[in-house]
């Protein structure tokens, strides 16, 4: 119910201390870390108090007066004065933005307070005779005779005065009880409505990564399929090429070499059908195709050694395109084990959500 009438109008959180009572100087904290602190409005009653939670205890139950004033003694820090909690409170802010923030709402509580206690004395003029006739009219006079009759009126109207002090007391202890009890519920209140709003953030950041990380892995996706896509394209230009380039590269050479062995061949078989002619003709016949077989052959062994040179620089290219397939397809491996990876944090975040 306390939740209801009392709502919390502005919040922040700094580091709390109260000014030591031995020394009236010195400044004690009150936690070790920072706290939340809240303006807090009851309607039913029109007032305004600074409420701080520590735990179970109330550690800032300050109601706001028109007399109050917030001090900034430094760029992040600042104090005010509560005669009915005899003390001084402190307040460390992170940033002098927050400290700006909390003077401005003490400024802003503190003319409302004002406006409302002179509303409240408008109201007690209005009905102040009204009230001092009923007072006169009700209250007797505790003496009627020195003895008697009146001596146990007296001792009557002593024991009535005595019991309505009694029950005061007990309804003024009941009330600060209850007083407590609503701090620690209205802070309790807000402490959990502060942690369902960091945990509602945390999950819209959760979603937000989910929403990325879909994207990524589509992205991974897409390379990856480029890649094999690459390599596919690679691997059918490395066996093409390598069998058009053999057949084209040895081709010439075979069919030169074959077209001299027939050309020797057929210069043979010419050299044996020749008939007559001197020996000294024969003998300078036979040196001259002496010498020019040995040419012939000098130039077979020279384009041979080029066939064999131009196949071993094919080999060799096949050799490096082989090398270059082998590092796309061991990069395609690495995007697919970050593919995984990435996959199995989705799902750990799916089930974790």
């Amino acid at each position: 119910m306390s939740t209801i009438r009392e709502q919390p109008i502005f919040s922040t959180r700094a580091h709390i201390f109260q000014i030591d009572p031995a020394t009236k100087r010195n400044w004690i904290p009150t936690s070790k870390h920072a706290l939340t602190v809240s303006y807090f409005y009851d309607a039913t009653r029109n007032v305004y108090r600074i409420i701080s939670v520590g735990g179970t205890k109330a550690i800032i139950n300050s109601t706001i007066t028109p007399n109050m004033t917030f001090t900034k003694t430094s760029q992040k820090f600042g104090q005010w004065a509560d005669s009915r909690a005899n003390t001084v409170y402190g307040l460390g802010f992170a940033s002098e933005q927050h400290l700006s923030q909390f003077a401005e709402k003490f400024q802003e509580v503190k003319e409302a307070a004002r406006l409302a206690r002179e509303k409240s004395q408008d109201k007690t003029e209005l009905t102040s005779p009204a009230l001092s006739l009923t007072s006169h009219q009700i209250l007797p006079s505790p003496i009627i005779s020195s003895n008697g009759p009146g001596d146990d009126k007296l001792f009557r109207s002593q024991s009535a005065d005595m019991e309505m002090t009694t029950e005061r007391e007990r309804i003024k202890k009941m009330l600060s009880e209850g007083s407590v009890c609503e701090v620690q519920w209205e802070a309790e209140f807000f402490t959990l409505q502060d942690n369902n709003n960091k945990l509602v953030a945390a999950l819209n950041e959760a979603n937000a990564n989910v929403e990325q990380w879909k994207k990524q892995l589509a992205a991974y996706q897409e390379e990856t399929e480029t890649l094999r896509q690459r390599v596919a394209e690679l691997e059918a230009q490395r066996g093409h090429e390598s069998s058009g380039e053999a057949k084209e590269e040895s081709s010439p050479a075979l069919e030169e070499l074959e077209q001299l062995v027939k050309a020797r061949d057929e210069e043979l078989r010419q050299l044996k059908g020749q008939k007559g002619g001197s020996w000294e003709t024969d003998e300078e016949c036979e040196d001259t195709r002496q010498k020019d077989l040995e040419r012939r052959n000098t130039d077979l062994e020279r384009r041979l050694r080029l066939a064999e040179q131009s196949l071993s620089e094919t080999l060799s290219e096949q050799e490096k395109m082989h090398h270059e397939v082998a590092k796309v397809a061991e990069i395609m491996d690495m995007k697919i084990f970050e593919l995984s990876e990435l996959r199995q944090d989705l799902a750990k975040l799916v089930e974790s959500n």
